[in-house]
């Protein structure tokens, strides 16, 4: 037996040694492969202070769960609030439980034989939803509470949201109620929330709070009574007053209840009974689950660029569906950047240290994502072009519509000024008779865009039958296609320009637009004759291309490639020489005037002027 075990150990020593020197031997190579990804150096530059462990995912999936809601939204809708209920609880001890909550509310908690019912339904049916029901209220009641106090309505209201959305700020009904108090469209709206593609406040706890006491102040105005008015809340003021009218003129919700709709009937019995069951739960052996969050552990920070919810667990360790359960304002989990609006994320507090104090680097893992995101149209760097014999380079300008909101504080000689145009002009197009503008008004903007290309110098000129012009008049709107050129700087192949037939166009027309022959277009785009379809897509360069959308890359195309390049440019309503050449980068209004033989500084709308740049 010794033998053996001395023979084991001496076994185990080697292969430990064995072992020991071949990770040694392979160290190098481990270090070799390892490779950080571009999110992975971030965090690991961030900065971390001693963090509380994450909220298990458990938890999460209960906060997020809509089986409570669908199953309490049934309860109310299918209760029989007059059929007799067996359950342990005598009608005496009742009678005096309701009398000392009445006593200290502002409703009339009452005994009668259907609310006895209702209570005794959700003690004998509703015993395990209730104990998580209350965990999840101990985050959500703080915010109701104060949303409530400062309006100096009854704090008791907070239990209506446990009847109507069981807590669950993404619920949604079958007739489009959204939220912990399921706000309709119109009403939400009606009371200040929100609601667009990205946002919808209704699923925002503090301003749905909000909303909601504000709709109870002005239906006690109405009524004067607080059971009337949770009946309003369900049914809608207009119910609530034809159900009046039908009981003779009785005010009391228990005299017209049965005029009510039917869900209704059930639905001021069934907040009266969450109510009990939230002030005697330990009477009836109801113990709640527990409460991982609480509102006052969490923070918000406002949000300076759009990022998804998976972007932020990904960098600061949050789970997702712990960011849902904190913002289920944001519908498609993308907490937007509007120019005019702030957008707030709320955050685990120890988490929301984290993202303050990593805020730059945050934003630029979000800004290198929408980098390498796919995009429909990509302006390329400027690039130096072939400078060779048989080629000589183009300029040409297209017009490029653009959008301007106004904002608080601006003129139109600010906007002009920031576009680079003439008043005169952003008053043409948007058939403005002042120089005032409302706020919040879309003033549209058109600027050039210039395309430089070089082509083949010019050959002689094909013409084109007078019939086959007429064939290819059409309508369109003027837009050009450029295809991705992802790697353009790095490996500066020669790309195509493609083009789609517009109103008028023909094949010699786009010959010219682009300086290109009637051959290569034809052969190009394997066309037969020189007929082209309305719509028709065509290639019509076979060169490379730089899009010059603003000043400094024009600036920069003109240093790189120092060629000469001609453009003839028809003034406009409200053009100067002065603003004429700002378009044009190192031009200045003694070459313009020396190259079209002008010797004042008058120019008139329609005239052509050469700029030879």
């Amino acid at each position: 037996m010794n033998i053996k075990n001395t023979t084991l150990s001496l076994f185990l020593l080697l292969s430990m040694h064995l072992f020991s020197q071949e990770t040694f031997e392979n160290k190098d190579i481990l270090k070799i492969e390892t490779k950080l990804s571009y999110l992975d150096s971030i965090k690991k530059t961030f900065v971390n202070d001693d963090l509380a462990s994450c909220v298990d995912s458990l938890w999460m999936k209960e906060l997020t769960n809509l089986d409570l809601y669908n199953n309490i939204t049934d309860d109310i809708k299918n209760i029989n609030i007059d059929e007799k209920v067996d359950y342990e609880l005598p009608t005496e001890l009742l009678k005096e439980r309701l009398a000392a909550m009445d006593a200290k509310s502002p409703f009339n908690i009452e005994y009668n034989q259907g609310l006895e019912n209702t209570i005794k339904s959700f003690l004998k049916n509703r015993k395990k939803s209730f104990e998580r029901l209350m965990a999840i209220s101990e985050y959500y009641f703080p915010l109701f509470e104060e949303a409530l106090a400062k309006q100096n309505v009854p704090l008791e209201i907070k239990y209506l949201a446990v009847v109507e959305s069981a807590l669950n700020p993404k619920a949604v009904s079958k007739m489009g109620a959204t939220g912990l108090w399921q706000f309709m469209y119109q009403t939400g709206k009606q009371y200040g929330l929100k609601i667009d593609s990205y946002v919808d406040e209704r699923s925002d706890p503090l301003k749905a709070s909000e909303a909601a006491t504000q709709y109870m102040t002005n239906m006690y105005k109405i009524f004067g009574d607080w059971d009337l008015v949770l009946a309003s809340y369900n049914s809608g003021p207009g119910n609530v007053s034809k159900a009046i009218r039908r009981s003779g003129g009785q005010q009391n919700y228990w005299n017209i209840r049965k005029n009510l709709p039917k869900e209704t009937q059930g639905y001021v019995p069934a907040f009266l009974a969450t109510m009990y069951i939230y002030e005697y739960h330990k009477e009836h052996g109801i113990v709640p689950n527990r409460a991982a969050v609480k509102h006052f552990a969490t923070d918000t920070i406002m949000i300076k660029k759009q990022m998804s919810f998976k972007q932020i667990s990904d960098l600061i360790d949050v789970p997702v569906a712990q960011l849902q359960m904190l913002n289920p304002s944001y519908k498609l989990n993308i907490v937007p950047a509007y120019h005019n609006e702030n957008h707030y994320l709320r955050l685990p507090q120890e988490r929301a240290a984290v993202f303050v104090s990593n805020e730059a680097k945050i934003y630029a893992y979000a800004q290198h994502e929408l980098d390498f995101r796919e995009k429909p149209f990509q302006v390329t760097k400027a690039i130096a072009v072939r400078d060779t014999m048989n080629y000589t380079t183009q300029r040409i300008t297209i017009p490029k519509t653009k959008y301007y909101k106004v904002k608080r504080g601006d003129n139109l000689s600010e906007i002009a000024n920031k576009y680079d145009v003439a008043v005169a002009d952003i008053k043409i197009w948007n058939k403005l008779r002042s120089n005032s503008v409302s706020y919040g008004k879309s003033l549209k903007i058109i600027t050039d865009q210039t395309i430089v290309r070089t082509v083949k110098k010019e050959t002689k000129a094909e013409s084109i039958p007078a019939e086959a012009i007429a064939e290819t008049q059409r309508v369109a709107v003027s837009e050009v296609k450029i295809k991705k050129e992802d790697e353009l700087a790095s490996n500066p192949e020669r790309k195509d320009i493609e083009y789609v037939v517009q109103k008028g166009d023909n094949l010699g027309s786009i010959a010219d637009k682009f300086g290109a022959s009637l051959a290569d277009l034809k052969q190009w785009n394997n066309l037969s004759n020189y007929t082209i379809a309305l719509g028709s897509t065509l290639i019509v360069a076979k060169d490379e291309v730089v899009i010059i959308t603003d000043k400094a890359m024009a600036s920069s195309f003109k240093k790189k490639t120092n060629l000469a390049t001609g453009v003839e440019y028809y003034v406009k309503k409200g053009d100067s020489l002065f603003s004429i050449a700002k378009k044009y980068p190192g031009v200045t209004i003694s070459d313009i005037k020396k190259w079209n033989d002008i010797r004042g500084e008058d120019i008139k709308p329609g005239m052509k002027l050469k700029i030879n740049g």
